[in-house]
């Protein structure tokens, strides 16, 4: 009885390293693996299934938030002084915790199928216990100070959802021969099974509460975006310079989004920080004054200052290391721009601006406004090309400049008096029914910052006018959305047929597996007259009724 009795495995033996696992006997029909700690075995076992889960779910998320991560970036830079690219740190770090867990549960399965007990070696059960403590760390930052985030899972959701449908169905399903194991030989193998089988009908009936913007016919496709170049290409050349304005002409952009600031002697120039020493090389041209505020400095000193040599040192985007020779060289060469001269560029290139006017908070605000105003009516540029973006002084500037764009940065409201033309918002505040009513409503929607084509492709589907991007020679080359799911194949409200007869057949072998399994009395050396045995044939009947 037993069929590992008298068998060498290899793996045996790395588990034996692994768990401190003892050579197992099976005489006499006794169950392979039997030991007075079985309770003990199972916790753990649970256990590490759990951590894997939440690891799991943790590199979901860490997948997604790969699009906003600039931001991380610039946000600890601000706080430390130190540029790094933190994506890649979290990449590896949780690269190393999934692979850890899962080559452990592999094994852990392995022992179980084979009626080994677990016996998790001390050092195991202390890094997971580290693990689990770690993700849970990471989750509850996400929370407390990146908490948008937490909507943006909502329209990857809209993406993945179909296919993590049928993968969590498929890994449920895989889990059957284990979880037979593991039924026969604990107390609670009734609860298990009815709450394993509750999971299941969960699965089962997840498809009415699918959704995605892209289950459509193709000839239903809305236009492609407009591209908005996010401080010009900032992954091909320095942000807000004139380079990185022409990298984003080249890319077809319609739009170049910048950020504008007024020197202490009124001149308008490009610069997103309140402070220069991310971009420039302030701190070694006016080490005493690199902690001053931009708008602090005259024209002829931030005229002094390098803003493209930074670029090349501290790589923001990976993109940076395929520049040429030539771009680099061009990139060295890069300055602060005056609005004047870009002003000028984009009026020849027949490319629309649309900027903010920063800090919003200073007490001379209206003067940056009166001397942003004054720039732009004398550069002789069609208004129709500038998009304002600032809510301070909206008034003034509409008498003075009716013809420029008005974009504001919030929704609608119920009782508004003018009716909004261009919105300009975050990703994660708009849904895909907002978009298209916004649509049908005429009202032109830019939501901001788009750099992952997952990301892209949903918001081409719901019908978005425009996205702001830092990626534009990424979706530029996007001639479809990644997927296009077609309504023959998913239900016209959204609900898969495919996974749901995927669920339903995987359902069915389950209950098929789960009762080959009990009367596999070789296998599980028990009898195949338990009562459990009985309940598992009844629920097969049953599905098959």
């Amino acid at each position: 009885p037993g069929i590992l009795q008298g068998l060498q495995l290899p793996w045996e033996r790395l588990c034996r390293c692994l768990f401190c696992l003892p050579r197992a006997r099976c005489p006499g029909g006794v169950c392979i693996g039997v030991i007075s700690g079985f309770q003990c075995d199972c916790s753990w076992f649970l256990f590490l299934l759990c951590v894997f889960l939440f690891t799991l779910v943790w590199l979901y998320f860490a997948i997604i938030i790969l699009n906003d991560f600039h931001n991380f970036n610039e946000f600890i830079f601000k706080q430390r002084k130190l540029w790094l690219d933190w994506s890649l740190v979290l990449l590896i770090a949780t690269a190393v915790l999934i692979t850890y867990s899962a080559v452990l549960l592999v094994l852990a399965l392995c022992l179980q199928l084979c009626g080994q007990p677990l016996k998790l070696h001390w050092l195991h059960k202390t890094l997971l216990i580290l693990t689990a403590l770690v993700v849970a760390a990471a989750f509850t930052g996400l929370g407390i100070k990146w908490a948008e985030e937490w909507r943006s899972a909502r329209t990857s959701l809209q993406a993945t959802g179909p296919f993590l449908h049928i993968g969590i169905v498929g890994g449920m399903t895989l889990l059957a021969w284990p979880l037979a194991s593991f039924i026969y030989r604990t107390r609670l193998r009734v609860f298990l099974l009815i709450l394993y089988c509750v999971v299941m009908i969960v699965l089962y009936l997840a498809p009415l509460g699918i959704t995605s913007p892209c289950i459509m016919e193709e000839n239903q496709l809305p236009p492609k975006p407009a591209l908005v170049g996010h401080r010009g290409a900032p992954m091909l050349a320095p942000e807000n310079t004139l380079m990185s304005l022409q990298k984003a002409v080249d890319c077809n952009v319609q739009v170049f989004e910048t950020d504008v600031m007024v020197s202490a002697d009124g001149v308008p120039f490009l610069m997103h920080d309140e402070e220069l020493t991310r971009t420039t090389n302030v701190q070694d041209v006016f080490p005493e004054r690199a902690a001053l505020n931009s708008t602090a400095f005259n024209w002829t000193d931030l005229q002094q200052l390098d803003a493209g040599s930074w670029f090349l040192e501290r790589r923001p985007f990976p993109t940076v290391q395929s520049l040429s020779a030539g771009d680099r060289y061009w990139a060295t060469k890069q300055r602060i721009p005056s609005l004047k001269e870009v002003l000028q560029a984009t009026k020849q290139s027949n490319l629309s601006i649309m900027f903010d006017l920063r800090p919003e908070n200073h007490s001379d605000y209206q003067s940056f406004v009166n001397a942003t105003l004054e720039v732009i009516l004398q550069s002789g540029i069609p208004l129709q090309q500038v998009l304002w973006l600032p809510d301070g002084f909206r008034e003034q500037v509409k008498q003075q400049a009716p013809d420029i764009q008005q974009v504001y940065g919030r929704k609608r409201l119920q009782d508004e008096k003018e009716p909004l033309l261009h919105v300009n918002l975050p990703y994660q505040d708009m849904s895909s029914e907002e978009i298209r009513q916004y649509h049908r409503d005429n009202i032109s929607v830019n939501l901001y910052v788009v750099n992952q084509p997952w990301l892209f492709s949903v918001l081409w589907c719901s019908g978005v006018s425009s996205v702001t991007t830092n990626a534009c020679q990424v979706l530029k080359e996007m001639k479809r959305p990644i997927w296009l799911l077609q309504t023959a194949l998913w239900g016209s409200t959204g609900e898969s047929h495919i996974p749901w007869h995927s669920s339903n057949l995987l359902f069915r072998l389950l209950c098929l597996w789960l009762r080959d399994a009990a009367q596999d009395d070789c296998f599980l050396c028990i009898s195949p007259e338990s009562e459990t045995d009985v309940l598992l044939t009844k629920i097969n009947s049953l599905m098959q009724e």
